[in-house]
C-alpha cells in the first residue's frame, strides 16, 4: 500500500523538486500540491494524505497558526520542510512542538545532500500512529526529585534521540531539577536547527541548555545538545570530562550520531553513566547503548507505545541493550532516581 503525499510549498521549482525526489520511491504516492495553508486546507480535505510536507513561511496564512489548526482539527502526520536560516530554525522548532513529527532542511548550495533520505523519512512517518491532536506533554511523576530533594551522584547522562525526538526532550529534560547531573543529547537534526532547540529547551527547563562547544566541561545543572550535521560529539577525560566534537564520516548513518557518543561514554565514564534512548528511526545508538549497558551503567529505552517510531529502542532492546523500558513521562524520574545522592543517603540505615 502506497503512502500518500501532499506537497506544500510556496515556491513551485520547490514543490517540483519536492514532489519529484518523492516519486523516485515506489511506496510514495504524490497525491496533491498546494501553494499557500488555504489550498492546502481545501486539499487536506478532498484529498487526506497520509503524510502533508509542509513549508511554515507561506502566504496567506501563518504556516504555524495553519499547523495549529490542522492539528486541533484534523490531526495529520506532518514533515516541515525547512529554509536553513536562523529565522526557518526556530519557527521549525515551534512546529514541531506544535506537532509536525520530523524537520528537513531545504538544499542549499552547501548542503545539496538535506533531501537524500527524504522518501525513507516521508514513508516510516506514513506508517507512524496518526496524531490524536496537539501534542499534550505528560506531567512527570514527582517522586520526591524537586531540586530540595535532590543531590546529584556524579554519574552522567547520555541521551539519544531522532525522528519524534524534539517532543520526547523537551518531556525528559523539563523533568529534570537545576542542579541535573551533567547530561549530553545527540538529537538528529539538521545543522542550525540545533542552536534554536537548545534554546527553546533553556527557556523551558529549570537546568541550563546550549548548543555543545569543543571543550565545553560536563557540570552539574548543565545539558549540551550535539550540534547538527558537521561533527560527532565524544566525551574525553582530561582533568575532567569534557566534550569533543570531531570531524569524520558519518557513523550508523548519521553525523552526529548516537552511538558515537555512547561508546565514548562507556570508555570514559563505564558505570558511571545513566544512557536513554529515545524514539527514532533506524538502529543508530543500539550498539553504543550495548557498550554501555556491559560496562556497567544503567541503560533506559523508551517503550513503544509512547514512541512516534519505535526504531532505535526497538534495535537497543532486541539486541539487549535496554535494560529498564519505560514509557516517556517516566524517563525523566528514572534518571533523577537513578542518579540522586540525597535519596541514597536517606534510605541508608
Amino acid at each position: 500500500m502506497s503512502c500518500r503525499v501532499l506537497v506544500v510549498d510556496d515556491s513551485r521549482s520547490m514543490r517540483a523538486l519536492i514532489a519529484e525526489t518523492l516519486r523516485r520511491d515506489p511506496r510514495i504516492e504524490v497525491v496533491g500540491e498546494a501553494a499557500d495553508p488555504l489550498a492546502a486546507r481545501d486539499a487536506i480535505k478532498e484529498l487526506n494524505p497520509d503524510v502533508v510536507t509542509l513549508d511554515i513561511e507561506m502566504p496567506k496564512m501563518n504556516g504555524l497558526e495553519f499547523l495549529e489548526r490542522l492539528m486541533r482539527l484534523r490531526p495529520t502526520r506532518v514533515v516541515v520542510i525547512s529554509s536553513l536560516t536562523e529565522r526557518g530554525a526556530a519557527t521549525t522548532i515551534r512546529a514541531m512542538e506544535i506537532g509536525a513529527m520530523e524537520c528537513i532542511a531545504k538544499p542549499s548550495p552547501k548542503d545539496r545532500t538535506s533531501f537524500d533520505d527524504l522518501a525513507q523519512k516521508v514513508v516510516q512517518i506514513g506508517a507512524a500512529p496518526k496524531p490524536m491532536g496537539p501534542p499534550v506533554r505528560s506531567r512527570t511523576d514527582d517522586n520526591g526529585a524537586g531540586d530540595r530533594a535532590y543531590s546529584p551522584d556524579g554519574r552522567i547522562v547520555a541521551i539519544g534521540s531522532s525522528m519524534g525526538g524534539v517532543d520526547a526532550l523537551f518531556t525528559v529534560l523539563s523533568a529534570l531539577p537545576a542542579n541535573c547531573p551533567p547530561t549530553v543529547v545527540v538529537q538528529h537534526m539538521p545543522a542550525l536547527f540545533t542552536q534554536s532547540f537548545a534554546a527553546r529547551l533553556d527557556r523551558a527547563c529549570k537546568a541550563s541548555v546550549a548548543e555543545a562547544k569543543d571543550g565545553d566541561p560536563l557540570e552539574v545543572g548543565r545539558v549540551l545538545i550535539a550540534p547538527g550535521g558537521s561533527a560527532h560529539l565524544e566525551l574525553v577525560k582530561r582533568s575532567r570530562t569534557i566534550c569533543r566534537l570531531v570531524e569524520g564520516d558519518t557513523v550508523s548513518g548519521h553525523r552526529p550520531s548516537v552511538d558515537v557518543l555512547f561508546r565514548s561514554a562507556a570508555r570514559v565514564s563505564g558505570a558511571n553513566t545513566v544512557g536513554a534512548i529515545l524514539t527514532g528511526m533506524g538502529r543508530d545508538g543500539a550498539e553504543g547503548l550495548l557498550e554501555l549497558r556491559n560496562a556497567g551503567a544503567s541503560t533506559i529505552g523508551q517503550d513503544e507505545a509512547t514512541c512516534i517510531v519505535y526504531g532505535m529502542p526497538r534495535a537497543a532492546y532486541e539486541i539487549g541493550a535496554v535494560e529498564t523500558q519505560l514509557p516517556l513521562h517516566k524517563i525523566g524520574p528514572r534518571i533523577i532516581a537513578a542518579t540522586n545522592a540525597a535519596k541514597a543517603r536517606v534510605s541508608c540505615p
